[in-house]
């Protein structure tokens, strides 16, 4: 069995686990992490996710990050200015979170999901340089109605958080799933 089955068998056992609805949205977000070596092999399996969620008894939702900011800087109305000068870019861009957290918004809207479903966030390293990852999940989990699956490619350890294995982590308080279990 590959360590993506592995992640995906640990992720199921933890997603047939009963669901308190009482819960913030902070405490309702899932890191499924994995090396950042295996990213294809994951979106290559990500259905095994989808399954395990749907016979799990809940709905599902990809929301796919990986081209979001080539999208949001091409309709920038600097985005020439940008492309000509990129020392010119905001680090980090100002407005690009608040494009993320709108395609997230109308994603999960024309979906229809509700508090019985898991929204998931791939593509989620494509934003590194540009966002930090705590941002994204702090602006978006409060806008999922069930639980948001966070697909992300690097290290945890003591819920210290590493995207791509960088040296600036953060601690966060998710629940993380490995291949190794839990």
């Amino acid at each position: 069995m590959s360590t993506i089955e592995e992640l995906a068998v640990a992720y199921e056992r933890h997603i047939t686990t009963p669901w308190d609805t009482r819960n913030a949205p902070v405490q309702r977000v899932i890191f499924a992490v994995y090396d950042p070596a295996d990213e294809l092999k994951l979106r290559l399996k990500q259905d095994l996710f989808q399954l395990a969620t749907q016979k799990a008894g809940y709905q599902w939702l990809t929301i796919d990050l990986t081209n979001s900011f080539p999208r949001w800087l091409s309709r920038h109305r600097y985005a020439e200015k940008y492309f000509t000068t990129p020392r010119f870019l905001p680090d980090p861009p100002d407005d690009f979170l608040v494009a993320i957290t709108a395609q997230c918004e109308q994603e999960i809207t024309r979906s229809g999901i509700g508090s019985d479903g898991v929204v998931a966030l791939s593509g989620i390293g494509s934003l590194f340089g540009f966002l930090r990852i705590r941002q994204v999940v702090d602006t978006v989990a409060p806008i999922v109605p069930g639980r948001l699956l966070v697909f992300f490619p690097g290290t945890v350890e003591n819920n210290t958080y590493r995207l791509l294995d960088a040296y600036d982590g953060w601690g966060y308080h998710a629940i993380p799933i490995t291949a190794s279990g839990v």
